[in-house]
């Protein structure tokens, strides 16, 4: 029970004044337009242009007012929900000064309260994602949309609250975007940025750049069906349809003309005449290139791998099709990865049994080391998941066409009814191999901090790349997470834009399996002690990674 004394704050929502770029303004007032230059052409971009209000709330019915607390009932580094009636608003206080933004992050909804205030920073408790509680802007990732920011006026110890409606039910804000000018000009056959990739960091480039008020043509190209989508529910809710899944709706594209071409593949990319060529034959020229392929998942080696129900789960339809088989059926899982394990937890209630096949002695063994991987399987083996350890397929038996068995290397025949595959990745860069971009002896395109590419105008991002990660002497890594691939995104646009931005972010991902969430901070690779803090069998822990 919180009492709360009868004294008033009022916080007042604003409608932030427009993005303004770095550039100076010009004398009459609005931003100078950027020149920038796409095909030897010199093109204007800027921000779309609106008269500033100086009331910020066009509707004086979407107003609420209500009280909170007095000025000091909350302490410097303190953080408090007040509930307006139609909604909430997070007060926060640092450093002597008041400010209130939305309170709940708008990735997935988490109680921005029970999260973590430094620095003028909020970071979210759930998935890492980190707000500016001066704009509310997103400055970490995952998610797309910043927070609503509101207004504190203090009068006479009293602080008063007073905030839009929509906002407070939204708990979310888009950052104001250009649109393209005169896109009914272009040439079909050409634009300035093409992304190749539709994945997060493509998805947070093409917005970046919007947002940086960039008004030329951008192409996304994806092999997918479908616009971009929330990839990390394919394995952690994998009945979710695309369209409930998809990260903004058709509209979103069309409003800020970020086009998407789906179901096209580049084959190759000629960086001389600047041009990607399509699987079709179809040829795009470009200005500047982001590749973000992503990855693409290894295949079994074993006899029978050709037969019908065995999925590597790479789209909405696989993972849909894989629930449908398996309900009330028996699921043979190869590989303790974590798409793997999240699988094995989303079917251990639905199916009639879970196997999980794999070649090290505990799960996830390279990445949270024995003790936590030995904790994690015996809460599976509490769940009905059957392990087979220290062993591979050898092979897939078929009946009629179908899955009938997997057959061990230990010899142990495991009845299956479909099979899911999650035994790694490889990047999706094959197309890039006679193209002079830099790739590793594993295939992954060789970036430095600002995502620039050994060719001048190319970047790449995601999964599919090597950069220097600051926190580790800038050792070159690969970090195949969601909230990396968002920040390289938006590293790269600012950068096709010469910001001169380098990354600098912490690597962090996370996992859910039978209601229990791992979060995981840094880059450990490597490590040879690890110290555990806490209790390691009831899964309530802390461990930290030490070389």
């Amino acid at each position: 029970f919180l009492f709360v004394p009868a004294v008033e704050v009022k916080i007042e929502v604003v409608i932030p004044e427009k993005e303004r770029s770095k550039e100076e303004m010009s004398p009459n007032g609005k931003a100078s337009p950027l020149i920038y230059k796409v095909n030897g052409t010199a093109r204007h971009y800027h921000l779309e242009e609106h008269p500033i209000a100086s009331n910020p709330y066009h509707n004086p019915k979407d107003v609420v007012e209500a009280s909170a607390c007095h000025v000091k009932d909350v302490e410097n580094g303190q953080m408090r929900e007040v509930d307006l009636g139609c909604g909430k608003a997070l007060l926060i206080k640092e450093s002597g000064e008041f400010h209130a933004v939305g309170h709940k992050c708008p990735h997935y909804g988490a109680p921005l309260v029970k999260g973590v205030l430094s620095k003028g920073r909020i970071r979210c408790p759930w998935h890492g994602a980190c707000f500016n509680i001066g704009t509310g802007d997103i400055e970490d990732f995952p998610g797309l949309d910043s927070l609503p920011r509101f207004q504190v006026k203090i009068e006479k110890e009293k602080v008063y609250i007073r905030a839009s409606k929509q906002a407070l039910q939204t708990q979310r804000r888009t950052k104001m975007m250009a649109k393209c000018i005169s896109l009914s000009n272009y040439n079909l056959s050409s634009t300035n940025v093409l992304i190749i990739g539709a994945g997060a960091a493509g998805l947070v480039c093409a917005e970046t750049l919007r947002q940086e008020g960039f008004s030329d043509r951008i192409v996304m190209c994806t092999m997918e069906r479908h616009l971009p989508y929330d990839r990390p529910k394919l394995s952690k809710s994998m009945d979710s349809h695309p369209e409930q899944i998809t990260l903004r709706p058709k509209e979103f594209f069309c409003t800020y003309d970020i086009e998407v071409l789906t179901e096209m593949q580049v084959a190759a990319v000629d960086i001389k005449n600047k041009t990607a060529v399509f699987k079709d034959g179809f040829k795009m020229e470009y200005n500047k290139l982001l590749i973000a392929t992503g990855n693409m998942p290894k295949a079994l080696s074993c006899k029978g791998k050709e037969v019908e129900n065995v999925f590597n789960i790479r789209t909405p339809e696989d993972a849909n099709r894989v629930v449908k088989l398996a309900t009330s059926k028996n699921v043979v899982i190869v590989g303790a990865s974590f798409l793997g394990m999240e699988v094995a937890a989303y079917l251990a209630e639905r199916a009639h049994s879970v196997s999980l096949v794999e070649l090290e002695e505990v799960p996830f063994k390279k990445f949270f080391g024995e003790r936590v991987g030995h904790a994690v399987m015996k809460m599976f083996e509490s769940n009905r998941v059957k392990f087979y350890m220290q062993t591979e397929v050898s092979e897939l038996r078929e009946q009629e066409g179908k899955l009938k068995e997997v057959v061990l290397k230990s010899g142990k025949v495991l009845r299956a009814d479909v099979c899911v595959v999650g035994v790694g990745a490889v990047p999706a860069t094959g197309f890039l191999k006679q193209s002079g971009i830099n790739i590793d002896s594993k295939g992954f395109i060789v970036v430095n901090k600002m995502m620039q590419t050994n060719i001048p105008g190319v970047f790449a991002a995601g999964d599919a790349v090597t950069f220097p990660l600051a926190l580790r002497n800038n050792k070159k890594v690969n970090v195949p997470h969601w909230q990396m691939a968002h920040m390289h995104g938006r590293i790269a646009a600012l950068n096709m834009l010469a910001h001169g931005m380098e990354i600098s972010t912490v690597p962090y991902l996370w996992t859910a399996m039978f209601g229990k969430s791992i979060r995981y901070a840094g880059h450990g690779e490597g490590f040879d002690d690890v110290v555990i803090q806490g209790d390691l069998d009831e899964l309530k822990f802390v461990a930290f990674y030490t070389k």
